[in-house]
């Protein structure tokens, strides 16, 4: 049995690939590269493929023997999904219809989903369970809404089994160096910070300094990509024991305003980081805070890396290297 993850050349689904290999699983990456990058590849069988592109699916599902499914495959960007709504719901939507149609027409009945806070939108309670409402409040977090309503759908009708994990803010790099972030563009703050200072980002920009916070800027919940992936492998082991579908919050339960990472990044570095101010996001909330209960119940979950200063040490000493590399 081969586990298929879409999407596994990218910043998350790298990771994750990285810890079911060590877990001794058989990976298949399916990717067209659009964003995923071949150097974030250390292992498992490649197919180059567009979820777009119902026959190099059908293809991949007909000659080899998958067992389940990881999707990462989708676009991220908030504030482009304001600007351009169309394409995300295109693109999120009929690429994940495809790969579940493959899946039934293949019976492959085990799906662990990439989803995102976005679906809660501004939160009524902090911080947020699994039951609290959901109200996304852009396109992005609409189309992750979507998805877990058709998925729910699914396992009704079709028995397909599911696990939607529920992301907060991925940060951080492999402790190994062998794996990070690199997005183009970059809109993440931890990786703006230390390009800004490596000299790759003119200019570091805080989007939004009045919100109802302590310091006026946004407050998250950042999470290390280790933990995040590690989570991944957990939610598959769970799905294949116990066949029931769930949602799951990944999550610290500690939050952090934009100013007090800076504030640390700068203690780690040893440098002054000089930002500008600029108005808030389309579809940004002021606090995102997760409950990690139900992963640590129902996963067994164990937050290994995600103590701020280890996520800022490890995304420097990636974008460090990163630089070194490309000069």
């Amino acid at each position: 049995m081969k586990i298929l993850v879409a999407g596994g050349a990218g910043y998350i689904g790298s990771h994750t690939v990285k810890e079911l290999l060590g877990e001794g699983y058989e990976v298949l990456i399916f990717d067209n590269f659009s964003t995923g990058k071949k150097e974030l590849i250390i292992g498992g069988e490649v197919i180059e493929g567009d979820l777009m592109d119902k026959k190099s699916l059908i293809k991949a599902f007909q000659s080899k023997d998958i067992g389940a499914v990881l999707h990462f495959a989708s676009l991220i960007q908030v504030g482009e999904s304001y600007a351009n709504p169309r394409r995300y719901y295109i693109h999120n939507l009929i690429s994940t219809l495809n790969l579940l149609d493959a899946m039934l027409d293949s019976s492959v009945q085990y799906f662990i989903f990439s989803s995102s806070a976005a679906v809660y939108g501004v939160p009524e309670k902090i911080p947020i369970p699994e039951s609290h409402v959901l109200n996304p409040i852009n396109p992005y977090g609409r189309t992750k809404f979507f998805i877990e309503k058709i998925l729910q759908d699914y396992d009704r009708a079709y028995g397909l089994k599911f696990i939607s994990l529920r992301y907060f803010n991925a940060a951080g790099a492999d402790p190994e160096g062998k794996l990070g972030e690199t997005h183009e563009p970059e809109t993440h703050l931890i990786p703006n910070i230390f390009l800004s200072l490596l000299g790759k980002k003119r200019t570091l920009e805080i989007y939004g300094a009045d919100f109802p916070t302590p310091d006026g800027t946004a407050i998250r919940d950042y999470i290390h990509v280790t933990d995040l992936a590690s989570a991944h492998v957990l939610a598959l082991k769970r799905l294949l024991a116990h066949p029931r579908s769930e949602f799951i919050n990944l999550g610290t339960n500690k939050s952090y305003s934009v100013l007090e990472v800076i504030k640390k990044a700068e203690e780690i570095t040893g440098q002054k980081i000089f930002y500008k101010k600029v108005s808030r996001r389309e579809g940004d909330v002021p606090v995102l805070l997760a409950s990690k209960d139900k992963a640590e119940q129902i996963l067994s979950w164990e937050l290994r890396h995600s103590n701020l200063e280890n996520i800022l040490k490890t995304a420097w000493q990636w974008h460090h290297k990163m630089t070194k590399i490309e000069n």
